[in-house]
């Protein structure tokens, strides 16, 4: 049975992860009746690790895009300023990360701050979505520094529970200007130090000490949340080429109310 549960929660990872609809809110509703282990410890820590898998994924499909010692001179030269774009972006979460986590895991983890959350950046998605707007920046590539340490800025709201943080950098990149692809391929890239650092950091705190039985559980948890995340990257990364984040938005809306009404009328 820990395998299936296992294997349940690795979708719901992968799947909610890169997609703008707060991952955090679906893991506090799934957890209510989904109850991986009896051993708290370990339940938290695997929900930590197999986010490494989901990162492997953006990786993975977009290696031509991040690795840069491949192609001719310019090619590399680009990547390796994209990777100097990215990391601009990555410092004021793991500066504010680092100084408020303690704070933010006691004061803002709750289901009523999730709920707020996603119903606030649900219709924050339609209304952005409904306005004209400018769109100067077509790819990841074209985005500026000042623009990437914005979004690094914007990331820094996700660390309210609830927000998700694909939407706060999606939301940040394209009021700034970029467009849906160029947002969501910065959003993408982003993810890369910041869910590893956040992961490591996990770990770090908390050890890797498990049974040869729990590894056992990991590993499956791994290979289920690389292939969702992976297969939900390539669909959205289509999604957005014909199509808007106003769906998104409706469906934060119902999920925050869900939250709200489950954890306060029902529970």
């Amino acid at each position: 049975m820990i395998y299936l549960k296992a294997l349940f929660l690795a979708i719901v990872e992968g799947v909610t992860e890169f997609l703008p609809i707060s991952s955090t809110g679906h893991m506090i509703l799934v957890d209510e009746w989904v109850k991986l282990s009896s051993d708290q410890a370990f339940a938290d820590a695997f929900m930590v690790i197999i986010q490494l898998p989901a990162i492997l994924a953006v990786v993975v499909y977009f290696w031509s895009d991040l690795w840069p010692l491949s192609g001719d001179r310019d090619e590399t030269r680009a990547r390796l300023v994209l990777w100097t774009k990215i990391m601009a972006a990555f410092a004021p979460a793991a500066v504010l990360g680092a100084l408020l986590a303690g704070f933010i895991e006691q004061t803002l983890f709750n289901p009523v701050t999730v709920a707020v959350a996603l119903l606030a950046g649900g219709v924050l998605l339609i209304v952005l979505e409904r306005r004209p707007r400018p769109e100067r920046v077509a790819n990841a590539r074209a985005i500026t520094y000042k623009l990437a340490f914005c979004v690094g800025l914007a990331q820094c709201v996700a660390m309210i529970p609830g927000t998700s943080r694909s939407a706060a950098t999606i939301i940040g990149a394209m009021l700034l200007g970029a467009g849906r692809v160029a947002a969501v391929e910065f959003s993408f890239f982003l993810a890369v130090p910041t869910m590893l650092g956040a992961t490591v950091f996990t770990v770090l705190k908390h050890g890797l000490h498990f049974s040869a039985h729990q590894w056992g559980v990991l590993a499956v948890g791994s290979v289920v949340s690389f292939a969702a995340a992976y297969l939900v990257i390539a669909a959205l990364m289509s999604y957005i080429r014909r199509r808007n984040f106003i769906p998104f938005g409706y469906y934060r809306i119902v999920l925050g109310l869900l939250v709200l009404g489950y954890f306060l009328l029902v529970r």
